[in-house]
């Protein structure tokens, strides 16, 4: 049986991930702010874990993070990309203890009850099953381990995706769910008092050619099972891209995110050695 048009194609993704990984840094401006506001929880969540997983680690970013922040951890870069996580086999240190998988997150290639920490920041979005992926970090946390993670909201996007509506009616833009049924995901996978929260981020840009050449770099462009299998006209980009323009404002094109933060635990609260800092 084929696989709903809203899916992403795996094989696709995997594709356009390998081939952005060398120009993903400096793209990745949105993605490093999202990581940065992600990993700062981790100030207020006492835990000393011995083992990390970052899952859709792309170049490597947390990775490096949560291996200095916890530097007697073994740390574990997860992609779906293998050339993302050479990226990071050249950034990180010759001493660093991190190993690294070329695995999808929703078929996580590591042993059930082995991590202690999942950090996982803009990956789940491109999964087609977030109870399925969320079940595959349960599996690989110890009982009383924790997820942190983000991922884009249905807003994500927004202005791209009205755009094309304007002009027809193929699938251009990814979609994405809402918090609420992310949280929802999670207690279906069995986690444990899940906390989520949301935030709009809005990046600015001069023209639609750049935004749409930074989604290229990032890899997150249109892999859709939906999308249109032929080449889209001139006509319709150039109708997008003067629909587009409606929105400009002192000068520049806003591209709205909607961010969707969470984390949440593999056992009762009450059975877990972690401490939240006050004041």
């Amino acid at each position: 049986m084929s696989e709903p048009d809203f899916y992403v194609n795996k094989t696709l993704s995997r594709r356009a991930f390998e081939k952005a990984a060398q120009a993903y840094d400096d793209a990745a401006v949105l993605q490093r702010e999202v990581a940065n506001r992600m990993l700062e929880r981790l100030d207020y969540i006492l835990i000393k874990p011995q083992v990390i997983l970052d899952a859709g680690a792309g170049t490597g970013y947390c990775t490096l993070d949560v291996a200095q922040r916890y530097p007697d951890a073994h740390v574990v870069a997860l992609d779906i990309a293998s050339s993302m996580l050479q990226q990071t086999r050249v950034k990180a240190k010759a001493d660093s203890n991190i190993n690294y998988v070329t695995s999808d997150v929703e078929q996580i290639a590591l042993a059930d009850n082995s991590v202690d920490l999942i950090v996982s920041s803009l990956a789940v979005q491109w999964c087609n099953d977030y109870v399925k992926a969320f079940a595959e970090f349960k599996r690989v946390l110890k009982p009383g381990g924790c997820l942190l993670f983000t991922s884009f909201g249905p807003d994500a996007l927004k202005e791209l995706r009205h755009c094309w509506y304007k002009v027809d009616n193929d699938s251009h833009v990814n979609s994405f769910i809402d918090m609420h049924h992310v949280g929802d995901a999670l207690l279906q996978a069995c986690f444990k008092d899940p906390v989520m929260d949301t935030e709009i981020i809005t990046v600015t840009y001069k023209d639609v050619y750049q935004i749409m050449r930074d989604l290229k770099n990032i890899g997150a462009h249109n892999v859709l099972n939906g999308r249109r299998h032929s080449l889209t006209g001139k006509r319709r980009l150039q109708a997008m891209v003067a629909e587009y323009e409606t929105f400009r404002n002192n000068g520049v094109l806003p591209m709205t995110y909607e961010i969707v933060y969470g984390h949440a635990w593999s056992a009762d609260i009450e059975k877990i050695h972690v401490d939240f800092k006050t004041g």
